[in-house]
């Protein structure tokens, strides 16, 4: 029986569970591929921190020990960081080598040069495990919706923030205190910024855009905004209304462009995002035939992600398909009219004709219909007000103001 041989670099928490992975599936990979699977080296930064579990595969932290070994066929990329990942990944497409990466920060900025290099030399990349970790996301977005066409993409792509969010609504406690139980559970870092202010969830949605659109925006107009300033008082409020924050990433293509965003939305009950909990990532993909798919499960961890590369590594050796460098299934539309909260001062407050006023949900609250712009022109210009979007139909209880028809400007409370 032939086999696949293998070289993973890495061996921290994903590498460790794509290595256990490989070992205690040889049947299913013997009855798929009818091959074996055989890890011939694992290459570390600190030899003195790691021990394997089979002497006859190589420990190394020479990345040259990889690329000259006689046999290798795919590698496997677990570690983290633009560099060297980029580096190591090129030279083993060079060689002829299938590549499967983990690393979305990498595979953001660098993820299009390694595609068109694996087209160049014939081989395939995987990538399926750089968003929402266990979740088939990119599959499902590439191979299962080639037809239709995607209108939007919304998706709660960070496990850290959303737990937050998801504590601090059911027991009542402050941001800081939330954080420090996702750290002390082992969801966040000891420096949380990527998670909490919205850097990893960007790096996915990049990568998301590269297989809708076959490209990125422009980095510098994405707005990105993180969870810190959301306050147990704002999540109290809203909750009494049928709300829940969620930090959540959204794509569409307009007329315009590609506009894209990550930052704090509040979702009501019926949109897919409302009952993603805890440390769950889940994507939201509207689209014009299928309608709506919701996609939901872990989006970190040892074997979620190490189920996406080896699903990965299955896809690249049934189907040896051309790398995929993005094609644009996405429909375009007009700068849409978006629902949206304005938070704090609101008596009083002049509103321009270009925002529709659809209700009050309390003295602190109002919901408004406008495009992005105008909302943005609003928010720079007055100060005391926080401008959440609204995912999701909302329905005013009997004792609210439901309608404003003619007035622009909030008196009163």
């Amino acid at each position: 029986m032939s086999t696949i041989h293998i070289a993973l670099l890495g061996y921290g928490t994903v590498g460790k569970g794509v290595y256990q992975t490989i070992k205690t599936h040889q049947k299913r990979f013997k009855a798929i591929l009818g091959k074996e699977v055989k890890i011939e080296a694992v290459l570390v930064k600190n030899l003195e921190k790691h021990q394997l579990p089979d002497p006859d595969v190589i420990l190394t932290n020479k990345f040259e020990d990889i690329i000259s070994l006689p046999k290798l066929d795919v590698v496997i990329d677990a570690i983290v960081g633009k560099q060297p990942g980029f580096s190591y990944l090129s030279q083993a497409i060079k060689r002829g080598c299938h590549i499967i990466t983990a690393n979305k920060q990498m595979f953001a900025h660098y993820g299009r040069e390694l595609l068109s290099l694996a087209e160049k030399h014939g081989v395939s990349v995987g990538f399926e495990a750089t968003v929402a970790g266990g979740i088939p996301v990119i599959q499902t977005l590439r191979k299962l919706l080639s037809v239709n066409h995607i209108k939007k993409v919304h998706g709660i792509l960070n496990g850290t923030s959303n737990f937050i969010l998801t504590k601090m609504r059911e027991e009542g406690c402050s941001f800081s205190d939330a954080l420090s139980l996702a750290q002390e559970k082992g969801y966040a870092e000891a420096d949380p910024t990527n998670d909490v202010e919205g850097f990893d969830a960007f790096y996915k949605a990049m990568i998301l855009s590269e297989v809708v659109y076959g490209k990125q925006p422009d980095w510098e107009k994405v707005r990105k905004q993180g969870i810190s300033s959301i306050t147990l008082e704002q999540i109290e409020l809203f909750s009494k209304f049928g709300l829940r924050f969620k930090h959540v990433a959204s794509l569409e293509k307009t007329t315009k462009g590609i506009h894209c965003s990550v930052k704090p939305v509040l979702v009501s009950s019926s949109h897919p995002l409302f009952h993603v909990e805890d440390v769950q990532n889940a994507v939201s993909i509207d689209a014009d035939i299928v309608g709506n798919i919701s996609l939901q499960g872990p989006g970190a961890g040892m074997f979620p992600t190490a189920s996406a590369i080896v699903e990965d590594l299955i896809q690249l050796e049934t189907e040896r398909a051309r790398p995929d460098e993005g094609a644009d299934h996405a429909s375009f539309a007009h700068e849409p009219l978006l629902t949206w909260v304005l938070y704090g001062e609101v008596k009083n407050l002049e509103i321009p004709e270009s925002i529709e006023i659809i209700g009050k949900i309390n003295a602190k609250a109002l919901l408004v219909l406008a495009k992005e712009e105008s909302i943005e022109n609003l928010s720079n210009k007055i100060k005391g007000i926080t401008v959440y979007q609204l995912l999701g139909d909302f329905t005013f209880s009997g004792t609210e103001e439901s309608r404003f028809p003619s007035a622009h400007s909030i008196t009163g409370s």
